[in-house]
């Protein structure tokens, strides 16, 4: 009788022991939502015009010393903790200025290899206004998760770049990332060189 009571006990730890694993709940994140884009005309003093978006509420531009015309353009973000950083500089009259501008452009881009998961490569051609270039998306943990750069090939060569000011986790910051990769599109589109 008492080895019965036993195997009754063994039995029954048994078919009880024998479920799922108790699993946590994985952490919510928060659904964010970003307002409609609404674009307008930057009024700057440079070589190009752009159009950009009105939740860009800084915008600031300097123009660099150096021995080619060169100015930096900084579109803050402040809602989004980003900011979209974009260099012009001319091109001088020799083939080779225009070759070391697109070499530093790739290169740039190609030195966040070492974190990103992959690097999406965009063609950007508008051949009534003169505006060629390449967008690049970033993806996983880089400092960057977008770059491009445009040129006329003959005059004008503009560069871009977006930085979060967060440490790069590619999951937190990926809605944001994609609403202003949609800027940084627009930003492309209607670059008109002067």
């Amino acid at each position: 009788m008492k080895y019965n009571i036993y195997l009754v006990l063994f039995v029954l730890a048994m078919c009880v022991s024998c479920g799922e694993d108790v699993v946590p709940k994985p952490k919510a994140y928060l659904r964010l939502d970003y307002p409609a884009a609404k674009y307008v005309k930057a009024n700057l003093d440079l070589p190009f015009s752009f159009e950009n978006n009105m939740l860009a509420t800084k915008i600031s531009s300097k123009k660099v010393i150096a021995t080619t015309e060169s100015f930096g353009v900084n579109l803050e973000y402040p809602t989004l903790r980003g900011t979209i950083f974009l260099t012009y500089k001319a091109i001088e009259k020799d083939e080779k200025n225009l070759i070391d501008f697109l070499r530093d452009a790739q290169n740039f881009t190609q030195k966040h290899t070492v974190k990103a998961d992959e690097i999406k490569e965009k063609e950007y051609a508008n051949k009534q206004d003169k505006v060629y270039g390449m967008l690049y998306e970033i993806g996983g943990n880089a400092a960057s998760q977008s770059q491009f750069y445009v040129t006329d090939s003959v005059n004008h060569f503009l560069t871009g770049s977006l930085y979060f000011y967060a440490k790069p986790n590619y999951d937190s910051i990926l809605p944001a990332a994609h609403y202003l990769q949609k800027d940084i599109q627009h930003i492309m589109e209607t670059v008109k060189w002067k």
